[in-house]
Formats: C-alpha cells, structure tokens, sequence
C-alpha cells in the first residue's frame, strides 16, 4: 500500500503528449463507428489523467512547502505548459465533435461533458496562451507571497494563518493587538498585492477582448462554467440576500454585543460569540483524526471506508508549518485515485470544520472517481460545495467528541457563523463584477469599490485604529479573489442548499443522507440546478427560498439564546 509520499513523480513529458494527442486526432478522423469512437475517447481520457495526476502531484507538493526549490520549479513548469496542452486538448475534442459518429458517444458521455467544452471553445483559443501563462505566474507570485508572511507578534514569529489564532483570543486587548499585527502585514504589502492584483485584472480583460467579448464577466461566466444560470440570476440572488438575510445577520451582530457586554462591536470581537471563549476542539491533531474516523465510521458504511483509506495512505495535511501555502482545499490524483485534503490546523473549531468540510469533499470525488471521463468527476463548483457544506450539518451528531463541554456553543458559533457568512460571500462576488466591469479602476478606486458595498452586505462593521480596512482592504486576504476569480457565489449558493439538508435534519427526515449520498455518487455528471432537484432541495435562485431558509433558522436561534 503507497503512502502519500511514495506516489511516484515524473515530469510530463509536453512533446510526448502533444504528439500523442496528433496521432489521436488522425484516429479520430479516420473512426468510421461509434465503439471505436468510444475507445478512442477513453484513450484521450487515460491521456488526461496521466497529465493531471502529474501537475496535482506537484501543486499539493509545492503547496506543502513553498520554499522546496525542486517543486517550485516543477510548479512553474505547469504554470507555463497546462495552457499550452489546453490549446491540443481543444483540438482533441473539436475532432471528436466532427466525427460522423458524434451521436453514438454522446448518448454513453454524461451531459455536462458537451456543455463543458462548449464553455472552453468559448474560453480559449491560441492567442491567449501567453497571457494565460502569465495569469499563472501572478497567481503563484501571490500565493508565494502570502507564505512567505513572517509577522512579528508578542515576542513570536507568525504566518497569517497561526497569527488568526490571536485574533480569535478570548482576551480582547490580545484580539485587537493581534488584528492589528495582522493587517500591519497586508498594509506593509499592500503596493505590492494592489499591483499583482492590477495585473490580473488587465490580462484576464486582455484575454476576454481578444476572445471577442465587452468584459472578462462573459469570459469568466464561460471559464466558471456556468451551465444553467447567468449574470442576472446572481443578480436577483444578491439582492434576495440583502433583502431577507442581511437585515437577520444585523440583528444576530446587534444580539452578540449585549451578550458580551459590549458598547461597541469591533471588527476584531466578531469572531467571539461568548465571552468565556469560543468553542475549541479538545485534541490534538492526532486524536482529532483518530475521532474523525469513528465518526466516519459510525456515520455510514461508506464514510467510514473512505475515511480508512485517506488515514491508510497519510492523505491528510494537517499542520500548519513554516513554507506552506495558506488556506484549505481538497484535490483529487487520478491515477492513485486518491483525494488529498490539505490544511493549516490552527487550534480553533475551524480544525473541526477542516475534517468535515473538506473531507465532504473528498468523499464525494472518492464516491465519484470511477465516472468517465475525468472532466465528469467533479460537478461544477458552486455543486462540489454543496457535498463539503452539508458534510458539516450531517456531522453534528458526533462534534460532541471533538468539542465536549463546549458543544453548545460550537452548534450556536458554527450554524452563526453560516448564515453570517452569505452577505459576506455575495459581496466578495459583487465586487468582482465590479472591478471586471471597470478594469481601468486604481487599486486606490478598488479599496474604495469594497469599502462601499462592504457598507451595503456588512453594515455593522467597525474598523477603528485599522486604517487599510477603513479605506477598504479586507479583500486582499480572500485567495479566491486573485486565484479563481468568480469562484465565491459558489460557496453562498451550496450553503443555502446545506441549510435545506439541517432543516431536513432537524425534521428526522431519514431520506436526508441517502439524497447526500446520491449526489456525491453522481459527480458531475449534471449541471446545478439539477443536481440540486436530485437532492430533493430548492434551487436558490427560486423566489421565497432564501426567505423561507432565514425563518427556519431565525426560530432556531430564538430556542437557543441561553447559550453561553
């Protein structure tokens, strides 16, 4: 059995495959049925996932430590070369498209295959590889630089994600101070990143005008592959959230302050709903995994099988270390067919939400892994978070084990923090059809753009003595921002959705799971709003669902008001 770390790693060898894919679209040509077709096709798609396999090997291993000269390298190597496969890929499939035989494929292919490439005929042509190239050299630049984060706090050296640690202290002064130290780093910075990002901006609308369109919103739409909703039912989504959530989330803001006995809410008091401190797990990491697989366990049959094999082959990054890129995320190796979830653990109850969200995650592409092909593995994003958030709710019943006499108060800060989290993702979402829409804005016009419709979607916040919030910097710390641009409705709609499956829960609907179930069998084989109907749930873009969603759980927080 290979461990993580014994997973072989070679570079791929560009040349080699582009002239594979050459020999492939003669085939192609020359296919005169549909099973051969069908072969033909698996061929590409063993080809893809030798390619993927590879350059995730090398991302997750560049992610780990930033400072490993060897994966950095390789790293830069991708950066310059996936666009340049991208160009043989698309003329892989434009063949496939014209063969006469095209019918037979598409009734064994899922759907969502055909509409995804017509999204990146839409989204790619020759011309724009050297900007692509360059888009991913910014992205890693940025990435980098946050990792490389050394800050200076009460006598210790922090990175950003241990430094966050501090800002959620029981002890105010060491909040506020913490807070402070922190974005003293990002201010220190702040030229360099309003530049990185000012660059972004400027390619990513050079490649949308090379491309044919009036903005990179339309390229970016066609890159998110937005399948069965647009820009207006965002749009009228938003709007939904500052209607009926917004004013909620004020009150909760409101409520939070007279329990902790506070004049004023400051932005470094908003993540501490008790003033005995918030919900912490109890374990150390370790243990934590240890626990989680008795929850997976006793959860269900397959959860628990899962879980086995990710601690079996060490596919968990946990720790937070010197050199490791910041965030969280969830990635797939195919030919291991292996997910791997990587993390900066940071003694919060974040740690918890990690094995949880995460591992939703990985158990739906786990559940997944044997859809052809490759492409039909994972859903589009804003259905992939569908799987993390709901994996959260459905593990209530065993955060007992993780958080003991604090249990209350993890359900309380966990189902707050959810709800509170909806404006805040709508804004980072507006904000970038904002900047896209405008391109030409200075970095100084972009912090005054976030500050604005800050007030709009967050209208409690309070940032006094922190100046380059007050002037509108909070978004240069959102990752998804710079390196996925549009990638952040997403997490709002599946939240929404994962509300649906707690009230299913809190109704002891015994069908709530295996709907769970059934959509992380099903990956990606189906556009959104069809997976969310598979599911039993209501598409949120709908008219009331949002509303009705924010009754539900304003009656929770009425029964539960005694917690401390």
């Amino acid at each position: 059995m290979l461990k993580f770390s014994e997973y072989p790693y070679s570079r791929v060898d560009v040349v080699a495959v582009q002239n594979q894919l050459k020999d492939l679209v003669k085939k192609i040509d020359s296919c005169e049925n549909s099973d051969n077709l069908y072969d033909l096709f698996m061929e590409f798609n063993e080809i893809k996932s030798n390619v993927e396999s590879m350059s995730t090997l090398s991302s997750i291993r560049h992610t780990i430590n930033t400072q490993d000269e060897f994966y950095t390298k390789e790293n830069d190597f991708y950066d310059e070369m996936l666009p340049v496969l991208q160009e043989s890929y698309i003329t892989v499939d434009k063949a496939f498209l014209a063969n006469k035989n095209i019918e037979g494929l598409k009734q064994r292919v899922p759907e969502t295959y055909f509409m995804s490439k017509e999204m990146e005929f839409a989204s790619f042509d020759s011309c724009i590889i050297e900007d692509m190239q360059l888009e991913n050299k910014l992205t890693s630049k940025y990435q980098a630089l946050l990792a490389s984060a050394q800050i200076l706090f009460d006598g210790e050296v922090y990175t950003l994600p241990a430094l966050e640690v501090k800002t959620n202290d029981k002890d105010r002064s060491v909040r506020k101070e913490a807070m402070k130290a922190y974005w003293g780093w990002y201010q220190e910075h702040q030229e360099e990143i309003g530049d990185l990002y000012d660059q972004m901006v400027h390619v990513r609308t050079k490649m949308a005008k090379k491309l044919g369109y009036s903005s990179y919103i339309e390229l970016g739409y066609k890159r998110m592959k937005r399948y069965d909703y647009d820009q207006n039912d965002v749009a009228q989504y938003r709007k939904q959230v500052l209607e009926d959530v917004v004013p909620f989330d004020s009150s909760l803001y409101e409520k939070q302050k007279d329990r902790l006995g506070y004049d004023t809410l400051y932005a470094w008091d908003e993540k501490i709903e008790f003033l005995s401190g918030n919900p912490t797990p109890k374990h150390s990491r370790e243990e934590m995994v240890k626990r989680a697989l008795n929850m997976y366990k006793e959860l269900d049959p397959k959860t628990g099988e899962f879980f086995q094999y990710m601690v079996d082959h060490d596919l968990l990054d946990l720790d937070s270390k010197k050199g490791k890129a910041q965030g969280g995320y969830c990635t797939f190796i195919p030919n291991q067919k292996s997910p791997f979830i990587f993390a900066n653990f940071n003694q919060t109850s974040h740690d918890a939400e990690v094995l949880t969200h995460e591992a939703g995650h990985a158990f739906q592409v786990y559940e997944s892994q044997d859809i052809k092909p490759l492409d039909c593995v994972w859903p589009t994003y804003e259905s992939c978070e569908i799987h993390s958030m709901s994996m959260e709710f459905f593990t209530y019943p065993w955060m007992k084990d993780f958080f003991e006499e604090d249990i209350d108060k993890y359900y309380f800060n966990h189902l707050s923090g959810a709800i509170k989290f909806l404006p805040y993702g709508v804004l980072v979402d507006h904000f970038q059809h904002e900047v896209y829409a405008n391109p030409d804005m200075t970095p100084q016009e972009r912090m005054k753009t976030w500050r604005e419709l800050e007030k709009q979607y967050l209208p409690h916040k309070n940032y006094d003595e922190i100046e380059i919030l007050e002037q509108g910097g909070w978004w240069m710390r959102q990752s998804h921002i710079f390196m996925d641009p549009f990638y952040y409705i997403d997490y709002t709609l599946a939240q929404v959705c994962a509300f649906q499956f707690w009230v299913r829960q809190q109704n002891n609907d015994s069908k709530a799971f295996e709907d769970y179930k059934h959509i992380c069998k099903i990956g990606g084989t189906l556009p959104f709003r069809k997976i969310v109907k598979e599911a039993n749930l209501i598409v949120p873009f709908e008219q009331g669902c949002l509303k009705e969603t924010v009754e539900k759980i304003s009656k929770w927080f009425d029964a539960h008001q005694d917690v401390k």
